[in-house]
């Protein structure tokens, strides 16, 4: 199977612009959105329900990336589950976390690897518009 550039980099210049427009301190997400790739997709996902209440605009950013993710992996063939759930609902946080560890591992390393590479344009982006 051959790289598909799936438009990563439109999409993350979007993300961050979007993001600058909300709340301009929720650029630096795309630094710790970065480093969260190697803790795996449930990790990933995970880190919009802890900013949830305390910091709603970062939340929605990691959020709105990780619907991405999820588009751009129904491109590749590949489903990713993204129920709703609210940080609250223990039950339905579990659930969802079993339904990503569930995930065909080799489907997993290249959900893993799409992530990668846009949050690394997401940096990129972010980089850019940042102000010093």
């Amino acid at each position: 199977m051959a790289w598909k550039t799936y438009d990563l980099d439109r999409i993350a210049q979007k993300l961050v612009l979007d993001a600058k427009e909300r709340d301009k301190d929720s650029l630096g997400q795309a630094f710790k959105m970065r480093v969260a790739v190697a803790y795996g997709l449930e990790r990933f996902w995970g880190e919009h329900l802890r900013l949830q209440d305390k910091e709603p605009k970062k939340a929605k950013y990691w959020n709105e990336t990780w619907n991405q993710l999820v588009a751009v992996m129904v491109k590749a063939g590949v489903k990713i589950p993204n129920d709703p759930v609210k940080a609250e609902d223990a039950k339905a946080v579990r659930a969802m976390a079993e339904k990503l560890w569930e995930i065909d591992i080799q489907d997993q390393r290249v959900a893993i690897a799409v992530l990668t590479q846009l949050c690394d344009c997401l940096v990129w982006w972010t980089q850019r518009y940042k102000k010093k």
